[in-house]
This record gives structure tokens, C-alpha cells and sequence, in this order.
């Protein structure tokens, strides 16, 4: 494989004439003199082996000339490097918006939905200190499912204990809080909704 075939073409939405590409082109004559002495090269012998005029190379490293593929493949073939290590051009920001984590009442909570309104999805780590039951009311509907850990589940007058796998889900209305049972941290997912918008459960596994 040649050397400057190791470049690695990023496209997004992103103005090809905008103001990180002019940024980047203009970036490239001082990195191509960089390089060049660096390896000790002359202009000389550098003009030698790429067929490229002295006085061009000059324009080119003091950005009075723009660079072109034709101009820097042979360059870049010529000092055995990528053709990206000439042109570091800018890269696309990664599109996907990263939720952050935040800590709410000791838990660590990370929001996996982000429209307003309706069914809200959570991650949720419950550190194994928070055994003590504290029930709350509010209106919603919540279902849980435990991810991993063993889940103490305080419902109105029930006290069970959930492990790995196991779902739960009820009106939030009645008194309810849910925790540790005191072996371990607990990862949680957690849907709530408001009253009434329950999870509806569409397909079911055949009897055998």
C-alpha cells in the first residue's frame, strides 16, 4: 500500500467552503516546510523527486500557492508520509449528543430519553447503603427492571426483594420506594410516565 493511501475521508454535514477548511488549507504550507526540514531536504532536491518547480514548492510552504491533490500527493509520496499528515483537516464532531450522568438523592441517574413529556427512560445505579425505606407518592406509572444487583421493592404494604432480570411496575400513586437490599449496588432501568401512559406489552411468549 502506498503511503499517502492512508488518509481517512470523514464526511458529515459540513460547508466545504466554510471557515474550518480555510482554516485547514491555510495550515498546510507551514506543515509542508515543517517536514521538509525536518528530514533535512532542500527545496532542491525535493523539486528533484516530486517534478515539482522550485518556485512552486517555495509558494506552497509560504501559502502564497493553494495546494491541490496534484501538488501534494507527490509530495507526500516523496517524504514517505500520509497525505492526512499534510493536511490534518478538521474532523467532523461526533453528531450524537452524549447524555451526562448526574446524581440525584446518592443515585447516579443517567437520562436515555430526551423529548419532554410522555414516557421517560432512565439508567439508574443505587449504591448498596440505601436500604432504608423512605415511601413516596406523586402520580406517574413507573416500571422497573433490574439490570443487575438484587432490588428492594417497598408497595404499599408489599416488601419483595427483585433480582437480576426481574420487572416490576405500578402506580406511583400508592406509597413506593425502592433500593438496595444491602448485598451490593443496584443497576436499574427505570420507564416512567405520567398517570394512565403504561407500558403496553404487545407480543408474549407462546404457552408450551
Amino acid at each position: 500500500m502506498l503511503p499517502f493511501l492512508g488518509i481517512v475521508v470523514r464526511l458529515g454535514t459540513m460547508n466545504v467552503n466554510g471557515p474550518h477548511i480555510d482554516a485547514a488549507i491555510s495550515q498546510i504550507g507551514a506543515r509542508l516546510k515543517r517536514i521538509r526540514t525536518q528530514r533535512n531536504v532542500t527545496l532542491t532536491a525535493l523539486s528533484e523527486s516530486t517534478g515539482i518547480s522550485k518556485s512552486t514548492l517555495s509558494r506552497l510552504e509560504a501559502g502564497e500557492r493553494r495546494p491541490s491533490l496534484e501538488l501534494l500527493l507527490p509530495i507526500a509520496l516523496a517524504h514517505q508520509v500520509p497525505l492526512d499528515q499534510l493536511v490534518a483537516a478538521p474532523q467532523v464532531a461526533d453528531p450524537r449528543i452524549q447524555s451526562a450522568p448526574r446524581s440525584v438523592s446518592g443515585r447516579t441517574v443517567l437520562p436515555l430519553t430526551r423529548q419532554p413529556g410522555g414516557l421517560q427512560a432512565f439508567k439508574m445505579t443505587i449504591p448498596a447503603s440505601q436500604t432504608d425505606p423512605d415511601p413516596q407518592v406523586h402520580d406517574g406509572y413507573e416500571w422497573l427492571y433490574v439490570l443487575s444487583g438484587r432490588l428492594r421493592l417497598v408497595l404499599a404494604d408489599h416488601d419483595i426483594v427483585m433480582g437480576t432480570g426481574e420487572a416490576a411496575e405500578f402506580d406511583t400513586r400508592n406509597p413506593h420506594w425502592f433500593g438496595s437490599d444491602g448485598g451490593g449496588p443496584v443497576e436499574v432501568l427505570s420507564l416512567f410516565g405520567p398517570q394512565g401512559e403504561r407500558i403496553h406489552v404487545r407480543a408474549k411468549p407462546s404457552p408450551k
